[in-house]
């Protein structure tokens, strides 16, 4: 599990148009072996999972950041936003997000579908 994964942590190997994309910043990452549940908190406030935040966690926690990531990616803002850390970390707590934005109608079924 990467456990902290955000656009910053992406880089593309080179600036070819087709450059594959490697993952970098493994500081906070863990081996998931025996699936047991991880308990430490790591993460970034606008893509850590909610199940992080409330200390129970296994390797789901990085396809809820890629879901984060592709949301900025295809609207251009975070799913959870907030003044603070704390106000964003509480609206990731309750995991409510909202596609009601008017971007979304120009995002392709299949894209929201893959998003949800």
């Amino acid at each position: 599990m990467h456990r902290d994964l955000k656009p910053e942590n992406l880089l593309f190997e080179t600036d070819d148009e087709r450059s594959m994309i490697k993952v970098i910043d493994f500081g906070t990452s863990q081996v998931y072996a025996d699936k047991k549940k991880m308990h430490k908190t790591y993460g970034t406030p606008y893509y850590i999972a909610p199940e992080i935040l409330a200390g129970e966690y296994d390797e789901k926690c990085d396809v809820w950041s890629v879901g984060v990531i592709m949301f900025i990616l295809l609207s251009g803002r975070p799913p959870f936003d907030g003044d603070s850390d704390e106000e964003i970390l509480g609206l990731v707590s309750k995991g409510l997000y909202s596609l009601n934005d008017q971007c979304w109608n120009k995002i392709s079924d299949e894209g929201i579908d893959l998003l949800k």
